[in-house]
């Protein structure tokens, strides 16, 4: 491909609304181009990338033996409606009315689609296992649109689903999907982490989800660096101490902290560690009969809440944070002070797994600019109703599997892989025959990757001061050829075009910069826009048969013989003369 004869929209700066770097210079290379909020037009240099990407994964479901399909994107709201998520999928979802008045949506996902096709079309045993697949645009009509295509309102995706006869069967499926998504990033060149993860609104039992590892990435990640173990720290368990809770040492008194409320603030001027103090976290939640309870949480001051483990515990799935009216309805003190002793038995004290085993700590006094020292439960206050994990695991956590210490990192979700089993088939009434001629109900798989977000991520991962650095799998070129003085030079142009033609039909993707451009213009925008590889061609090194070679991540440029170019690119990409 040739400049002069490509569409290249570099710019020099950033939209200032522009937040990550994935942003930032996806617009400063040209690759989008901003519509409105959340919308995006991939221009040509994107949607070479893009392409790369898809191309990738449509090629590692082939292989793993999914079926290709496009579903529309509008459904219509009765489907939605047959698994109850029309009303609970939330104001994300686009609605929409045609001219009789019927409601629709631009499809969030494609579970209730594909499982009236499985419904329509399957009747027997003998049909299944079956995995579909499509590559898509989305729309989820997201609260507040940002980070470019890392949450855009319109995306790309590749969904699949599969249909089983059995739970093995839906395991073996699944760990073929694993397979092949781990098979999809290792090829185009990413640093990733599979980590198990929590289903989220998809719902079903187990499910893993695909991370870029990248510092601006939203998700942190709890791995094991002595073993294989990787979660998301939602999910990541945190065992309680193995030790037995000391004995009493410490006399129960109240401090006074005037203006202390952050359990950091309290030890500080106590001069203890903040892992020796207690915060408590209000709740409201209903009971059986609908009655809000109040909960009191405790965890060690060090720890943070983890929300999506409460929410498993038994009474607590609907459970919201209690307002200061109701704090003090029921401790008769103000946040920041409140803590589990002398409270009425109407408060049911919730206590982590870490704090179940602390002794002489240090917790709100329920009285304002007040602290209790030398707590300690079975003296000063009954044993929690309950005891579990509800908190988010921390750096030197032991593994879950005991094999060694937690590691944290960031990441940016690009994977996600579900076991549904019979949540929508059995909503929707999917069933089949078996061997016996008795009706089942189908187990399921779902298994998406955020096509368009893995560029983004892509770039979060690989990036410098001077622009994008591409992996070669999904950069829009896999090397450029910039040809100074091409609009001066006879030898410089008959050069460059004689290599470009070399090196298309040795099967590399390759832009020639014929714009007659300056050397650091052109240096500047193949920078920018992540080539892997880069050849300069002027009149000087050809006058010697060279021409200077250098790799988007060398530190220098070197001189290699004319001769030898094709050679040595071919051997950086692992081709094949």
């Amino acid at each position: 491909m040739r400049a002069s004869q490509f569409f290249l929209a570099t710019q020099k700066e950033a939209p200032t609304e522009a937040e990550l770097i994935s942003h930032k210079l996806m617009l400063r290379a040209g690759l989008i181009k901003r519509l409105g909020s959340g919308l995006y037009s991939w221009m040509p240099l994107g949607l070479r990338v893009l392409r790369k990407v898809e191309a990738v994964v449509r090629e590692e479901m082939n292989k793993a033996g999914a079926l290709e399909l496009l579903m529309p994107a509008v459904q219509p709201k009765e489907l939605w409606e047959e698994t109850g998520r029309w009303a609970v999928f939330g104001p994300q979802m686009l609605k929409i009315r045609d001219r009789h008045e019927r409601d629709f949506c631009f499809g969030p996902t494609h579970e209730e689609v594909i499982t009236d096709i499985a419904r329509r079309e399957i009747r027997s045993y003998k049909q299944l296992p079956l995995n579909f697949y499509q590559i898509q645009t989305k729309f989820r009509d997201e609260i507040r649109p940002r980070f470019g295509v890392m949450r855009a309102r319109e995306f790309m995706m590749k969904d699949a689903y599969s249909f089983h006869t059995s739970f093995e069967s839906l395991e073996q499926t699944y760990d073929v999907m694993y397979q092949a998504y781990s098979k999809v990033f290792t090829r185009l060149g990413l640093k990733f982490r599979a980590v198990k993860a929590d289903t989220g609104a998809i719902g079903g039992d187990g499910s893993h989800e695909f991370h870029v590892l990248a510092d601006s990435g939203e998700d942190a990640l709890a791995y094991c660096e002595q073993s294989d173990y990787a979660a998301n720290v939602e999910l990541a368990e945190a065992l309680p101490p193995t030790a037995p809770r000391a004995a009493p040492a410490e006399a129960l008194r109240e401090v006074e902290t005037p203006r202390q409320t952050a359990c950091e603030d309290v030890a500080a001027l106590l001069g203890i560690p903040v892992q020796r103090t207690v915060k408590a976290i209000a709740l409201m939640a209903p009971d059986q009969a609908g009655t809000l309870q109040f909960h009191l949480l405790l965890l060690r001051g060090d720890h943070s809440l983890n929300e999506i483990k409460v929410a498993k515990l038994a009474g607590l799935a609907d459970f919201r944070f209690a307002s200061e009216d109701e704090i003090r309805a029921h401790l008769n003190c103000p946040p920041g002070f409140i803590g589990p002793v002398a409270v009425s038995e109407e408060v049911k004290v919730i206590a982590d797994a870490t704090v179940a085993a602390m002794s002489d700590f240090v917790c709100g006094a329920n009285k304002p600019k007040f602290h209790l020292a030398g707590v300690n439960f079975g003296r000063d206050l009954p044993e929690p109703v309950m005891v579990a994990d509800i908190r988010n695991v921390i750096e030197g956590d032991t593994s879950p599997d005991g094999k060694g210490t937690l590691s944290l990192c960031r990441g940016v979700e690009v994977g996600h892989i579900f076991q549904l089993r019979t949540k929508y088939a059995k909503a929707m009434n999917a069933t089949y025959l078996d061997e016996n001629g008795q009706t089942q109900v189908m187990e399921m798989g779902c298994y998406g990757i955020g096509v368009s977000r893995i560029v983004g991520a892509a770039i979060e991962q690989g990036n410098d001061a001077r622009g994008i650095v591409f992996p070669a799998a999904m950069a829009p070129f896999e090397v450029a050829i910039a040809a100074i003085g091409f609009d001066r030079s006879d030898i410089v142009r008959e050069a460059a075009l004689k290599l470009h033609d070399e090196l298309q039909t040795a099967g590399i993707d390759v832009l020639l910069d014929d714009r007659g451009e300056r050397p650091g213009v052109m240096f500047a925008d193949l920078e920018l826009i992540g080539i892997p590889h880069r050849v300069v061609i002027g009149d000087r090194g050809l006058q010697n048969g060279e021409v200077e070679y250098q790799a988007r991540t060398d530190a220098a440029a070197q001189a290699v013989a004319l001769t030898d170019i094709v050679g040595l690119l071919q051997k950086a990409l692992c081709r094949s003369a």
